[in-house]
């Protein structure tokens, strides 16, 4: 009894956390090959990390912050072998986005606000695993994430465009701030657009000729090298400059009841988008390694990795399909490459900073634009035009809306018009007349199979959905008109209850209204392949002793030869 219990209880503990499970199983032969993929990872993570910061509108310093304790605490408690979390450009443009509507960039209000969303999207992570809400990320479909991703990375990429030629006062929108840096591009600063321009075409080349270079972390020490040779100054060129050296302290943001209550909307709709992202990168690297995903202890350990961030006073991190990919691509097997990637940045904040004093601001724009690039995936939009134009529409709608209103608008707008057409797909589900195919006993749509034979007198008629309060009464309104559109008199209608899963107090209603209307025009309404838990619903109402147990078919078939028989006695 006992040993029955402690099993119980071991198997709880290691399902939340996971590590217990895995750890003890880890053999010594993995230890190199998640070195080297901790090593590759860290070459990516650190100027990433540092380049993301400054679209979140921190210091690059609060980057490296960011880091450490989400990847402890992921490998601790997340459920993929080898996925990497981090910041991310999504997420860091759109905590930029909410904190700058409440402070001004560069002030300590910013970068505490900053730390409190993070810790309010922990907060919320945690809520919803705790929940059993794994299910949220079924809410963005593909095409409104592709869509608002395709928006987000011109968004981003003409964000950085200023820091690249050395533009000062540009702000407003997209196509605002790309009309200011048109008309100002004459005025590009000389020094920093050769550095940056120069940068960008670098890490391009790496990527296209030489993939397996850290093309990221080779940009930043040639051009910290360029500048310190060179004896370029901050008055030439804006430079990193002086960064502190050591640890961050864990502190508890602390902000007034207002501004949480300001921060909380935002930090729901990046919740929705990390979340997905974060699946999407797990799903990715179980496809390629195996293990599966418990997608509620997602929830939990990006809850806990957050928390872990704003502790450290960094920003919001989540699962990042890029980072995961180069570390399964170096060799990963797992989560012990996460554990050697967090142990090196602590090592480069503790020994390394001093490195990154000459590190132009140009070159981590330039790492933005290059990781933007990378993103960017017209042709995904171009099938989706062809394969299915209203999706397409919808994408078109979340794109152009980061473009136009601004990044959570436009994924707001998109998720929107997205729910409208599935509560119009499900108000409106398919229906068909079925007539039997010929020298066959399958039953198929008379519109689609023309050659499909029809009885005269009897209809036989198919919902291809669930009979719901949304779609009742278009049913009975579809039935209604496939018996007026007969080419002979209805004396019977045959439902096909094979697709229907559920019904509700509404649909019951509703046949049993339908029901007594047909049988005043002389039309019995009869059920075949209705499902057991179905016919138990239809008994409870009443709606069986209605119709009567004689008209209700294990088959099509069987209710077809019954009504033959019934007209050929």
């Amino acid at each position: 009894m006992n040993s029955s219990r402690d099993d119980h209880h071991n198997h709880r503990l290691r399902q939340y956390i996971p590590i217990l499970e895995w750890l003890p199983k880890y053999q010594l032969s993995w230890l190199k090959a998640d070195l080297i993929a901790g090593l590759t990872s860290w070459a990516v993570m650190v100027p990433e990390a540092m380049a993301y910061g400054g679209i979140a509108g921190v210091p690059p310093l609060i980057g490296l912050y960011t880091v450490p304790l989400p990847l402890f605490v992921y490998a601790l408690l997340g459920t993929s072998r080898t996925m990497v979390i981090g910041p991310d450009s999504a997420t860091a443009l759109i905590s930029s986005v909410i904190i700058g509507g409440l402070a001004a960039r560069g002030s300590h209000e910013y970068l505490t606000l900053t730390a409190t969303l993070a810790m309010i999207v922990g907060l919320l992570f945690l809520g919803f695993g705790l929940l059993k809400m794994g299910w949220v990320a079924n809410f963005i479909p593909i095409p409104v994430m592709q869509g608002f991703i395709q928006g987000l990375v011109w968004v981003t990429i003409i964000g950085q465009v200023p820091t690249i030629w050395g533009i000062t006062g540009i702000s407003g929108n997209f196509w605002q701030k790309l009309v200011k840096i048109l008309h100002q591009l004459p005025q590009a600063h000389l020094t920093t657009s050769i550095m940056g321009l120069s940068s960008l075409a670098l890490l391009l080349i790496l990527k296209k000729f030489f993939p397996k270079i850290p093309g990221a972390l080779v940009g930043i020490i040639l051009s910290s090298l360029i500048v310190t040779i060179l004896g370029l100054r901050e008055n030439t060129l804006e430079l990193v400059g002086e960064i502190t050296t050591g640890l961050p302290s864990l502190t508890i943001p602390s902000v007034s009841f207002d501004q949480l209550q300001n921060l909380v909307p935002g930090g729901l709709a990046i919740v929705l988008l990390g979340y997905s992202q974060s699946l999407g990168a797990a799903k990715t690297a179980g496809e390629k390694i195996g293990g599966d995903i418990d997608p509620n202890q997602e929830l939990i350990s990006h809850g806990t990795a957050n928390l872990g961030s704003a502790l450290s006073s960094g920003f919001i991190v989540v699962g990042s399909l890029s980072k995961t990919s180069v570390a399964i691509e170096a060799g990963a097997k797992t989560q012990v490459s996460s554990l050697i990637n967090g142990v090196l940045v602590i090592l480069t904040l503790l020994f390394l900073m001093p490195l990154f004093h000459n590190l132009p601001h140009a070159t981590l724009a330039a790492i933005v634009i290059e990781a933007m690039l990378g993103l960017a995936n017209f042709s995904y939009l171009k099938n989706l035009r062809h394969l299915s134009p209203v999706e397409f529409m919808v994408s078109m709608v979340a794109f152009f809306g980061v473009l136009f209103l601004g990044v959570l608008q436009g994924i707001s707008l998109g998720i929107i018009l997205s729910l409208m057409l599935l509560i119009q797909r499900v108000s409106h589900p398919g229906t068909a007349v079925l007539g039997k195919l010929p020298n066959e006993e399958m039953y198929r749509d008379i519109l689609r199979h023309p050659e499909a034979i029809t009885i005269p007198g009897l209809l036989i008629f198919r919902i291809s959905s669930d009979l719901i309060f949304p779609n009742a009464n278009y049913f009975a309104s579809q039935l209604k008109k496939a018996i007026k559109q007969s080419n002979s008199s209805v004396k019977q209608v045959l439902i096909d209850g094979e697709s229907i899963n559920f019904i509700d107090t509404t649909a019951l209603e509703m046949l049993t209204k339908l029901n007594r209307e047909l049988q005043q025009q002389g039309i019995i309404v009869s059920f075949a392949r209705v499902r057991d838990y179905i016919r138990d619903r239809m008994r409870r109402s009443g709606l069986e002793q209605e119709i009567r147990t004689i008209y209700f078919y294990e088959r099509i078939s069987d209710g077809v030869k019954t009504f033959i028989e019934g007209e050929n006695p």
